[in-house]
Formats: C-alpha cells, structure tokens, sequence
C-alpha cells in the first residue's frame, strides 16, 4: 500500500499555527501503524494506543485535536471510552472505525456522539479524507475563542497585545509576545525549538536554532524574574509554560 506525499498540498494547521494532533486508538498494531504513517505525511502529530486505558492516558498528556476510535477495543466498550475522552476533551471530533458497514454500527456510534465512521478495510486516503472534513466542520461551528489567554497568574490579551503577571504589567517586544502566546496556547506541553521556529520565526531566521533560546531567557527575565518560574526547559526536548508552584 502507498502513502501520498504532502509536498504541494496545503496542511490544516490550529490557529496557532501548530500541528494538528491525532490520537489513533486500535488494538491492531498493523493498522494503527499505517495510518499513523498515513497521517504524519499530512504533516500532523500522531499518537497512538492499543487500548482504552491507555487511550485515556495518551488523551490527557497529547491533548489531541480529534481522535480515530476503533469500535471493538479489549478492554473497554468503545462508547465508554469515547465518554472519558469527551471529559478529557469535550467536543473533540470523533472518526469511528467499523468492523461492519451496517445502520446499526452508524446510529449506535453516532447516538453516543461519534462524528462520522469508515468501515474495515478501508482505503488510507479516505480515512484522511474524513479527518480532515471532521475537523473544518468542528471548527466552524466552534464559537470564537476568547482573546484573553491565562495560566496561572499570568494574563496575555491577544487583542490588546497587553500582558501582566499579579496584575502587574509586563512589557514584550513584538516578537516576545508571539512566543509567549504561543506558549500559552499550549499550557503544560512541551514545545520543540523547531515548532517554536516555524511558529513565531517561520524560519526567517538565517539558520541560527539559537534564537529560541535567547529568547526564553528574555522572557524569563520579565516573566519569572523574583517569582516562582513559570517557563521550564526539558532537556532535549524543548520548553513549556505551566502554572508557579507557590514557594
């Protein structure tokens, strides 16, 4: 089976500008692999797992953006699952996997808020196809996010473009404000110095990978400075923005 590049097509990306993030949840290895596979070449992040428990766990560390659900799971009633999932991500867009293209399969997942299915086998392109027209339709009738980003103590305004920390003011440049609302759009996950490039530097950068962290430490030194830190690096993987432990 071959996989079509990406190269030439327009990638759905969150409007942030980060990556579309997919959890795939299948006990068969063969088939989460390959569409895995599939899905990465649309330039999205994928996760998958074998079973329910470990799909509630990938749900909360990965967050994803819309889930592709296999109906017979070893471990939990998929309708079970997908109501843990909803608590971990309320309104995520659902794509069933079917083993039988019947009208009982379609109600029962749809009645339990499943969005749309594919019956196995199913063709690559296809199931794409179906993501990708899940997630226009959830974002169209998703209302406006708020322009008012939060985490912890600390306040961005994106239509204001002001920020404060405790209510005290803090002054960025043009470019330290698109990274911190980049950071904050994503609270608690872990952001890879090449997300962070495409995102606020969109490569415009002369190669130099040591921009991001020059400018973390400006950040720090207005966010974090005389207070509990809020901007954590993980070694070898990137930076992330979380709530201050209180001292």
């Amino acid at each position: 089976m071959t996989i079509a590049s990406p190269i030439g097509r327009t990638q759905p990306r969150l409007d942030d500008g980060s990556p579309v993030r997919v959890l795939v949840v299948d006990a068969e290895s063969s088939l989460a692999d390959l569409l895995s596979l599939a899905l990465r070449y649309e330039g999205w992040e994928v996760r998958a797992a074998a079973d329910g428990a470990e799909a509630v766990r990938r749900a909360r560390e990965f967050r994803p953006d819309a889930v592709v659900l296999d109906m017979a799971l070893p471990d939990m009633d998929a309708l079970t699952l997908l109501g843990l999932l909803r608590r971990e991500r309320p309104g995520v867009p659902v794509l069933f996997l079917t083993g039988r293209d019947t009208a009982e399969d379609r109600v029962a997942g749809l009645t339990a808020g499943g969005d749309d299915h594919v019956a196995k086998p199913f063709g690559l392109e296809g199931a794409v196809a179906r993501l990708r027209g899940l997630l226009r339709r959830s974002r169209a009738a998703a209302p406006r996010a708020e322009s008012v980003l939060t985490v912890g103590d600390l306040v961005l305004d994106e239509d204001s473009r002001e920020v404060s920390r405790g209510g005290t003011e803090i002054h960025l440049t043009a470019t330290e404000f698109e990274l911190l609302r980049f950071l904050m759009r994503n609270p608690r996950r872990v952001l890879s110095k090449p997300q962070i490039l495409d995102r606020v530097w969109s490569y415009d950068f002369g190669g130099r990978a040591n921009v991001v962290e020059l400018y973390i430490s400006y950040l720090r030194r207005k966010i974090d400075a005389g207070r509990p830190p809020m901007i954590h690096t993980r070694r070898g993987a990137g930076y992330l923005i979380k709530p201050a432990v209180a001292a």
